[in-house]
Order: structure tokens, then C-alpha cells, then sequence
């Protein structure tokens, strides 16, 4: 007997508390505090829904969830992007003797 299942558990944002409330810790985008529900897919369909139990950080970027303890502060408009440049690619900011970004490896 063959059984064969496509299915799984994914995270979905409910409802989004604070936009821009920190920064990813995967690629540095901005991220948001979202309440979040865990879904159910069977053959890529939804089929239950329950809510998670505490706020978490979300990246819209690389669609990251992660706790808010995790986050990095987010950017504050002192931050002045002509003094340290940034990554084209993953838009992170680098030191200026940097010839390639250490995140993503794109050279400069």
C-alpha cells in the first residue's frame, strides 16, 4: 500500500499591531508585531486555523516570524545612509572599507 500526503503547518498574519517595529534579523528590512494564526494545509489547501499564542515579529521581506526578543532596534531617521553605504542587494548597512557584504556576498 502507497500513501502519498502533501500537507503541512505554515504561520499567516491575522492582524499586524506595530508596522516597522523592528528590523529582521535575517536580512535587516523592516519587520512588524503581528498577531499570527498557524495553518493547516492539506494538498495545499487550508483546512483548520488556530491562533498563536504570543505577538510576533514578521518580515515581509524574507517572511520571517520570529520572537520580539530576537528583533533588532529599528532604524531611526538619525541614521544618515550617506555616511555608511549600503548593500544593493540586501540593503544593509556595511562599513565603507568593505569591498563585498558579509550578509549576502554581493561585491560592492
Amino acid at each position: 500500500m502507497f500513501f502519498f500526503f502533501v500537507g503541512g503547518v505554515e504561520q499567516q498574519v491575522r492582524q499586524v499591531l506595530k508596522y516597522g517595529a523592528g528590523r529582521c534579523i535575517s536580512c535587516g528590512s523592516t519587520a512588524d508585531l503581528v498577531h499570527y494564526d498557524k495553518v493547516l494545509k492539506l494538498f495545499f489547501v487550508p483546512t483548520w486555523r488556530w491562533p498563536g499564542k504570543d505577538p510576533l515579529m514578521h518580515c515581509n521581506n524574507c517572511n520571517l516570524f520570529y520572537p520580539q526578543s530576537f528583533s533588532l532596534p529599528p532604524l531611526s531617521s538619525s541614521d544618515d545612509s550617506s555616511v555608511s553605504p549600503r548593500c544593493r542587494s540586501c540593503d544593509r548597512i556595511l562599513q565603507s572599507d568593505f569591498r563585498f557584504c558579509p550578509f549576502c556576498g554581493s561585491s560592492l
